[in-house]
């Protein structure tokens, strides 16, 4: 989207010889500042930077230009919006303040241009976004992951029905912070209907229709062309990785299971078994995580299913910025051809997935839970594998995919809301300087 710069006119990319004076007048009074307010961070510049000292030993430097392009008072940053209105195309690197000065507000700084401008920036949020160097302990804390394995049937995560349900939404951020740190959680009581099972679904956001239709109620009938339409056992996996971008969640809720024994539901952390692999087997994990996989959908006559790329992604991925395991991606059963490798480069590939699936099979790794009627259960997709054993009778299953960019914005809207300021009960208004931004 285009827009119409408010911020540092046309004519401020050709300085005249007046406008040059100026500011190497103001350059030198910058470096040269009055003495400050007790309390409040010093001040000095060098070229192109402006250096922050928050203390003796700690100083946070910024490039002039990186400052301009996040000034966020209302003509430079929609304040309803929250989206970026200065053109940072317009913005001369070569930029030097006309003045910097700290207030207790936080830096303000005044840049030249035919039309004065002044850009305020809080400290609070300089030092979160500090990267030349980055402060740790002032950058948004990350929830904790809590990695289990079989022993975590002693005490699963759970909530009720009821809480998941109320209107306050305490008990909906109960139930998606469960999930978040854990990977899963249970839902007991819920009512064993398709429809109050959909309602809960919607709960997190909306349901995401596949191939596989929008809300599942399916039997053992083969219906559709997966073997999860069967009666036959699933070894522990993830779900659509033929898909470019897998589901985040899926809930599951067994609402029947007569004439007939088995089916017990399978779930593995996959980031567990991960983390056991980096330490045992440190290159085997190395190469789960840079090999990629194809994999295909292809039950369905009128589909076929390949994610893009069509070689695939790897078994392990992870944060290009943090380096931090952020997704398993596994199911052999959909796994199309290792065509695509050199000959060791395969060799270390099996070598690598046959460690993997030791681990991921041992009975320290697998949780085995027998789910009936009323109890439903919510995976990540993106962390923990799920399967089941094989078994006879009629089996009915209802449940539902939802994405993962609806589950995180409902959790982080959930986190403002109920660890931010202000009384739980009220939709805060997103201040411009949120770290979500």
């Amino acid at each position: 989207m285009q827009v119409a710069s408010r911020f540092f006119p046309r004519a401020f990319g050709r300085h005249s010889s007046t406008l040059r004076r100026t500011l190497s007048a103001s350059a030198a009074a910058v470096k040269s500042p009055p003495p400050t307010t007790p309390d409040l961070p010093t001040l000095s510049m060098s070229g192109e930077k402006i250096a922050i000292g928050w203390d003796t030993r700690t100083w946070s430097r910024f490039h002039a230009w990186w400052l301009a392009d996040h000034c966020r008072c209302p003509q430079c940053f929609h304040p309803v919006t929250k989206q970026r209105l200065v053109n940072t195309f317009e913005i001369p690197l070569g930029i030097t303040p006309s003045k910097v000065d700290p207030t207790p507000e936080g830096l303000l700084v005044s840049w030249p241009s035919a039309k004065p401008h002044e850009s305020l920036y809080p400290w609070s949020w300089l030092r979160r976004v500090s990267y030349d160097p980055v402060i740790p302990e002032a950058r948004e804390p990350v929830p904790e992951k809590i990695l289990w394995g079989s022993k975590i049937l002693t005490s699963p995560p759970t909530i009720t029905y009821e809480e998941a349900m109320a209107q306050d939404d305490r008990g909906l951020y109960k139930w998606l912070s469960n999930v978040d740190r854990f990977g899963i959680c249970f839902v007991s009581g819920v009512p064993a209907n398709p429809e109050a099972t959909e309602e809960l679904s919607q709960r997190i956001g909306f349901i995401r229709e596949t191939q596989y239709g929008k809300f599942w109620d399916f039997t053992s009938d083969l219906a559709k062309g997966d073997t999860a339409y069967t009666t036959l056992a699933l070894a522990a996996h993830t779900d659509n990785t033929y898909f470019t971008d897998p589901c985040g969640l899926q809930l599951f809720h067994l609402l029947s299971h007569t004439e007939g024994t088995g089916g017990s539901t399978l779930l593995v952390d996959g980031f567990y078994v991960a983390s056991l692999l980096k330490e045992l087997h440190p290159e085997a994990y190395a190469i789960l995580s840079r090999t990629p996989v194809p994999a295909h959908a292809a039950g369905e006559p009128s589909a076929l299913y390949r994610p893009s790329p069509p070689g695939g992604y790897p078994v392990l991925s992870h944060d290009p910025v943090t380096g931090e395991l952020t997704q398993v991606r596994f199911n052999n059963d959909d796994r199309s051809v290792m065509s695509h490798l050199a000959s060791q480069q395969l060799e270390d590939w099996y070598s690598a997935i046959r460690i993997w699936h030791k681990l991921l099979t041992s009975a320290d790794s697998e949780y085995w839970v027998q789910l009936g009627p009323r109890t439903a259960v919510v995976v990540d997709n993106h962390r923990v594998l799920h399967g089941r054993s094989a078994f006879t009778g009629k089996r009915r299953m209802c449940g539902a995919y939802i994405g993962v960019d609806e589950y995180r914005s409902r959790l982080a809207v959930l986190r403002e809301r109920f660890d931010g300021k202000g009384s739980p009960g009220d939709h805060l208004e997103r201040s411009v300087w949120s770290p979500g931004l």
